[in-house]
C-alpha cells in the first residue's frame, strides 16, 4: 500500500503531564507503520494525501472483552433489556411469538437479580411446546429456556435456569437448534461499526469456533479489524497441535493473531454466581450464600501452567473478589503471565498483589452502569470497592478497558465515559473516588500505545474534537466523551471508517 500522509493533525498527548501540542503535526505511514511525526513534511508523488485540517489524532482504540460472534448475532435477538420481572419478559416472548408461532425465538439481555422472582420453564412452555425459546441473560451467565429448548440443547429436564458451566457448554449447540448462525457479513458489520467509534482491534474471546473458522471467515470479507482470538480449554489442544503461541499470526490472515486462554473462574453479580469472601446481602436460602468457583484451585493452576508451557498468556474470568484472590495465586504459583478479566470486586490488599504481578486488569467500567442497583441490592455493604479503577491505576495496575459486548455496548467512549463519571442518569457518581481522568481512561484504551509517535503501528483514529477538553466536572467530561465523533480510522494505514471521499 502506498505510503499515507495526514496532515495538520495535533497528536493528543497521553502521558501524564504532556503538554497538548502548540501547532499542527504532519503523521506518516509507510509499511503499516508510523514513520514521522514532524511539522511540514515533504509529500512524495506515490502517498495518499489527507489534510486533516486541525483534528486531533490518537492511536486506535481497543476494546479488549468482546464476544464478537454474540454481537453479530444481536440483530436477530429480541432485546429484554428492559424488562422488570418474568411477566413483563414473557408478555415481550409472547408478542414476539405471535408473529411467528413456529420459528425459534432467542432473546438477550434480562437482569433477574433485582426481580421478586425468577422465571420457570412453565411459563415459557405455556408459550410454546413446539418451538425453542431461548432467554439469555443480559450477564450471559445464565439463559431461561422451555423445555423444547431443553431437549434440543440436550440439558437435563428442570423449572429453572441454566447456569454456568452447563450454559457455556449448551452454547456452541445453538446455533444449529434454532438454525441462526453469525455470518461472516454479520462480523465485518460489527466491525465496521466499531470503526466508526474509533476501534482498530478487538480481544474476541467467542465461546465457538477458532483459527480454521477465522481464517474462513477473513476470507469471506471479515478482514477491517485487528483480532487477537482467545481460545477456552476445550480448545487449548487444537492450538497446541497447530503450534500457536500468543502472539502469534492466524494462518489464512493478515492482522489476526492468536489471543489468550480464557478462563472463567467464577460467575455473575445478575446471576449471583460471582465468588466473594462474604455473602450476598440476599443470600438467604441460597445454596451458595457467596457464589462459587468453577473449578478447583487445583484445575486452574493446572490450565494455567499447560498454557503458560506452550507460549499461551491466561484471561481469567474473576468478579467476585475471591475469584480475583485464587486467580492472581494460581498466576503467582504457575509463572503463567496474561490478564484477569472483569475485577468487579477486588480486596484492597490484593490490588497491591495485582500490580506486583505485572497482570493486565481488563475492566469494563460501562458495567457499573448496568450493575449499580444490582450492587446496591447484592452488595450493599461492598460497594466501596467495586470497579476499583483509581485504586488500581495509583497501585500501578496496568488497565485494560473493554466492553464485553453484547453485555454492554461495544463503544469505548461509553466505556471512557463511565469510567470518568460512574454514572450513566442524573444520579451523582457512585464512590467517585474511584473515577479515572479522561487521559487515565483514553490511554487504558488504546492498547498501551502513548501519544502518537514514530515506531507506532499505523492505526490511527482522527476525531472532531480534543477529547481532553475540560468542561469542568465529570458529567460535562463524560457527555463530551460519549458525544465524541470520529473523523476516520486508519489500521495498518488503510482508511476503514472514510470522512474523506
Amino acid at each position: 500500500m502506498e505510503p499515507l500522509l495526514i496532515r495538520n493533525v495535533f497528536p493528543v498527548p497521553l502521558a501524564p503531564g504532556e503538554a497538548p501540542p502548540a501547532h499542527p503535526y504532519d503523521v506518516l505511514v509507510e509499511g503499516g507503520r508510523v514513520t514521522a511525526v514532524a511539522p511540514d513534511i515533504a509529500q512524495s508523488a506515490d502517498m495518499r494525501c489527507f489534510d486533516a485540517d486541525g483534528r486531533w489524532i490518537i492511536p486506535g482504540l481497543w476494546d479488549q472483552h468482546v464476544h464478537l460472534g454474540q454481537v453479530a448475532m444481536t440483530s436477530t435477538r429480541l432485546d429484554l433489556s428492559t424488562t422488570r420481572s418474568p411477566e413483563e419478559a414473557t408478555y415481550f416472548v409472547r408478542e414476539r411469538m405471535a408473529q411467528s408461532p413456529d420459528s425459534p425465538l432467542i432473546a438477550f439481555g434480562h437482569r433477574s437479580a433485582t426481580w421478586e422472582r425468577d422465571g420457570t420453564v412453565a411459563e415459557l412452555d405455556a408459550i410454546s411446546q413446539t418451538a425453542p425459546i431461548v432467554l439469555i441473560s443480559g450477564d450471559a451467565h445464565h439463559a431461561w429456556l422451555n423445555s423444547v429448548a431443553l431437549r434440543g440443547l440436550g440439558l437435563a429436564e428442570r423449572d429453572d435456569v441454566v447456569r454456568e458451566a452447563e450454559w457455556f457448554d449448551a452454547y456452541p449447540r445453538l446455533e444449529a437448534l434454532v438454525g441462526q448462525e453469525a455470518t461472516p457479513a454479520a462480523y465485518r458489520w460489527v466491525e465496521a461499526e466499531a470503526a466508526t467509534r474509533g476501534v482498530v482491534g478487538l480481544v474476541d474471546f467467542e465461546f465457538t469456533g477458532g483459527a480454521t473458522e477465522w481464517a474462513e471467515r477473513w476470507a469471506d470479507g471479515a478482514d477491517l479489524l485487528r483480532i487477537r482470538m482467545a481460545t477456552y480449554a476445550a480448545g487449548l489442544d487444537a492450538v497446541i497441535a497447530a503450534g500457536l503461541r500468543t502472539g502469534d499470526p492466524i494462518p489464512g490472515t493478515d492482522l489476526a493473531v492468536m489471543g489468550p486462554v480464557k478462563v472463567i473462574s467464577d460467575g455473575s453479580l445478575n446471576t449471583r454466581t460471582a465468588w466473594c469472601c462474604e455473602p450476598y446481602a440476599d443470600s438467604h436460602g441460597f445454596e451458595f450464600p457467596r457464589g462459587y468457583p468453577n473449578q478447583e484451585q487445583a484445575e486452574l493452576e493446572a490450565l494455567l501452567a499447560r498454557a503458560h508451557a506452550h507460549g499461551l498468556e491466561a484471561a481469567v474470568h474473576a468478579i467476585g473478589d475471591a475469584a480475583a484472590s485464587a486467580a492472581l495465586d494460581a498466576f503467582a504459583a504457575t509463572g503463567a503471565g496474561g490478564s484477569i478479566e472483569h475485577l468487579q470486586l477486588i480486596r484492597t490488599s490484593d490490588i497491591a498483589r495485582l500490580a506486583a504481578s505485572g497482570l493486565r486488569a481488563s475492566v469494563q467500567p460501562a458495567h457499573l452502569l448496568d450493575d449499580r442497583d444490582v450492587t446496591e441490592y447484592c452488595w450493599p455493604d461492598r460497594m466501596d470497592r467495586c470497579f476499583n479503577l483509581r485504586s488500581m491505576h495509583d497501585a500501578g495496575v496496568r488497565l485494560a478497558l473493554g466492553s464485553d459486548a453484547p453485555v454492554a455496548p461495544l463503544d469505548p467512549w461509553l466505556a471512557m465515559a463511565a469510567a470518568v463519571h460512574r454514572s450513566g442518569d442524573e444520579r451523582d457518581p457512585w464512590n467517585p473516588a474511584e473515577s479515572l481522568t479522561v487521559r487515565e481512561a483514553l490511554a487504558a484504551s488504546t492498547d498501551g500505545w502513548g501519544t502518537v509517535a514514530a515506531g507506532h503501528p499505523g492505526d490511527l483514529v482522527v476525531l472532531d474534537n480534543d477529547p481532553l477538553l475540560d468542561l469542568g466536572d465529570s458529567a460535562s467530561n463524560s457527555a463530551h466523551l460519549r458525544a465524541m465523533q470520529v473523523a476516520a480510522t486508519y489500521v495498518a494505514g488503510r482508511l476503514i471508517a472514510p470522512l474523506w471521499e
